[in-house]
């Protein structure tokens, strides 16, 4: 584990951290890879990221989104996590991918077409295993909400 990986773990995991990141994180990896043309998210120091292009649900408007995202063997596929920080609603991407599954992610500066297929039963138990085994703060996130924390794969189209 890299040196302060741990704290950062354990600072993401409070009530705080779900208040203060969502109007930071987001808007600060956003600006950083327009500026470098897709070569930097600053978030993604600390775990692996994509910017998702999804259609939004009721505008039908493109949306980007900057989320951590877990890649899974292969190259071919990543898991999306809807933990929206451990606060209470489902975040808005998640309804934009169950309206529209057809969306894109920019991956280490590529643009990738992904069909994004929400997970249940027991696919999703093994990924949310693999989810927490991978970022631990996730099951203080889920342990703050009632809701399901939504997980997405987004598999290359084409």
């Amino acid at each position: 584990m890299p040196p302060g990986l741990r704290l950062v773990q354990k600072v993401s995991s409070t009530r705080a951290f779900a208040k203060v990141a969502p109007h930071f994180i987001p808007a600060m990896d956003r600006a950083v890879h327009r500026l470098t043309r897709g070569k930097v998210l600053p978030s993604a120091r600390m775990l692996p990221g994509v910017i998702l292009t999804a259609r939004g649900a009721k505008s039908g408007l493109a949306r980007r989104t900057p989320l951590a995202c877990m890649p899974e063997e292969g190259g071919q596929s990543w898991v999306l996590v809807g933990s929206n920080f451990g606060r209470p609603g489902h975040p808005a991407w998640t309804a934009n991918l169950l309206a529209n599954p057809d969306a894109e992610v920019s991956w280490r500066a590529i643009d990738v077409p992904v069909r994004a297929r929400l997970l249940a039963g027991e696919e999703r138990a093994e990924v949310w295993e693999a989810a927490l085994r991978f970022w631990p703060p996730y099951a203080a996130y889920q342990s703050r909400v009632e809701r399901e924390i939504r997980l997405f794969r987004l598999e290359r189209r084409g």
